[in-house]
């Protein structure tokens, strides 16, 4: 990229192809957040200011961006933020990257707690934050508690709750699960509802995960155990502890184990059923505390 004037569209129409011949499954798309995040226009103005000429200092920042994504580090990764529902979600190493499947979580979630008035929420394994964030933002009356065993995860989310202006609604705990919520006699039949996206790769499948997933994302934010639901059978055993009577549990769970768990937690649940995800797969588990007797 050296030695010659550089246009946002020379570049653009460059990187398109590079990516391309290193196995990019959507090298336009890499393209335009790549340019969007060295240069500050955003995907629309990639194109609508195609002719500006790069600065030096924005064709260093591209050139490593691009060499980077070429080495199959991930795309948001590289550019330290994506979007997620209404928000934009910044990310960085050793934090699990949110992936579309969780926005329907969140609309799970939301229906869910449609007509309760100031929803107190809890959300364990929260990564990024990107659900609890979501969920303050989205209902302004909620209170979030969310929760995160890694200390990375708690920063990154507590950024994220303060990016989205929802601060003052969502606390972000250092903690194993749902334990800093047990400790603490208050919160004991006080939930409206748990909502999670804990790890669920069964171990013995983690290596056999694209080199994008296993290479770069936190071993702990995938795995699920021995069948993939040894972290939400401990989230549903936690949360009957935590939730009133009729209160909601919605967990993510892999495409192939979600309607097996549905059963399983049946057994402990009211009510219990299925949401499918984007492309039609059953994803997420929805329950209720049952009522006291």
């Amino acid at each position: 990229m050296a030695g010659r004037v550089w246009t946002v569209r020379d570049a653009l129409d460059w990187i398109v192809g590079y990516l391309e011949s290193k196995g990019d499954e959507h090298p336009r798309r890499s393209a335009e957040w790549l340019l969007s995040a060295a240069t500050g226009l955003t995907r629309v103005e990639v194109y609508a200011y195609h002719d500006r000429p790069l600065s030096p200092e924005e064709r260093s920042r591209l050139r490593e961006a691009v060499q980077r994504r070429a080495a199959g580090e991930p795309l948001q990764l590289v550019t330290g933020e994506m979007p997620f529902r209404h928000l934009v979600i910044r990310v960085r190493p050793g934090v699990f990257i949110p992936r579309p499947e969780t926005e329907v979580l969140v609309d799970v979630a939301l229906k869910a707690l449609s007509g309760v008035e100031e929803p107190l929420i809890a959300e364990p394994c929260t990564g990024s934050g990107c659900v609890a964030a979501s969920l303050a933002y989205e209902l302004p009356t909620a209170r979030v508690i969310a929760t995160d065993a890694s200390e990375v995860a708690v920063e990154t989310a507590r950024q994220n709750a303060l990016y989205a202006k929802v601060d003052d609604r969502v606390q972000v705990l250092h903690g194993d699960l749902l334990d800093p919520l047990l400790d603490e006699p208050a919160f004991r039949g006080a939930l409206d509802a748990v909502v999670s996206n804990p790890p669920y790769v069964p171990r013995g499948q983690i290596q056999a995960l694209p080199s994008e997933v296993k290479d770069f994302e936190p071993l702990a934010a995938l795995d699920g155990g021995e069948d993939g639901c040894d972290v939400a059978r401990r989230i549903v055993e936690q949360a009957l502890a935590l939730l009133k009577p009729g209160g909601v549990l919605a967990l993510e769970l892999a495409e192939d184990r979600a309607a097996p768990f549905a059963e399983e937690v049946s057994a402990v649940l009211d009510g219990v059923s299925l949401a499918k995800d984007l492309s039609g797969r059953d994803r997420i588990v929805v329950g209720k505390r049952q009522e006291a007797s």
